[in-house]
């Protein structure tokens, strides 16, 4: 079970307008590409103990990118919109 979670949530997307965010007790995270909402929900209250109210999935796309001359591609994946209670937080050290 404790696995399934590890892999559901990757990691928070620490970027500006995420932090403008956190302000209104709404948190984005990176998440697994075969993740859903029910999954998210219970992975979010074992690692962090609060109980979302609202969970948003957007898809990131894939993006092309020269590097060095090199033709490649970047990113890509899945986001989650968490929403929270007033009264609750998330603290990320």
């Amino acid at each position: 079970m404790k696995n399934i979670i590890l892999k559901t949530i990757k990691n928070p997307r620490i970027t500006e307008k995420a932090s403008d965010a956190s302000a209104k007790n709404v948190y984005i995270f990176n998440v697994a590409t075969s993740a859903n909402k029910k999954e998210i929900k219970k992975a979010i209250f074992s690692l962090y103990k609060v109980k979302p109210t609202r969970i948003n999935i957007l898809s990131v796309p894939h993006k092309n990118i020269i590097s060095k001359g090199k033709k490649g591609t970047r990113g890509g994946g899945k986001k989650a919109i968490v929403y929270l209670k007033k009264e609750d937080k998330i603290e990320f050290i």
